[in-house]
């Protein structure tokens, strides 16, 4: 479920960048890094999971699947998480300087 969950991201913040530059102006772009080696560590771990366990790695129990699932969702939100704070750190609009004044 992680590479799946984080998969899913990778793909719709890649079709965002693409389609918008509205999007690359406020760097999605590192939302499109930190999706894809996230999908890319989970597919290595599936296959080091699928080589030791075989086909038992195909019937996962129900625990393990929504386990699977709150740590594919708590990564997509930290990986949002981070890229707000960037966004908010870079300030290119000085907004949080207009504010801080007042």
């Amino acid at each position: 479920m992680t590479l799946l969950i984080t998969l899913l991201s990778a793909v719709t913040v890649t079709i965002i960048w693409y389609s918008s530059e509205k999007a690359r102006k406020l760097g999605i772009g590192i939302l499109l890094y930190m999706f894809w080696g996230a999908s890319l560590m989970w597919l290595v771990d599936a296959v080091a999971e699928y080589l030791e366990s075989g086909s038992e790695f195909f019937q996962p129990s129900a625990q393990d699947m929504l386990n699977d699932s709150f740590l594919g969702l708590s990564a997509v939100a930290l990986a949002l998480a981070v890229w707000c704070i960037r966004l908010l750190a870079r300030d290119r609009k000085n907004i949080l300087k207009r504010i801080m004044k007042n």
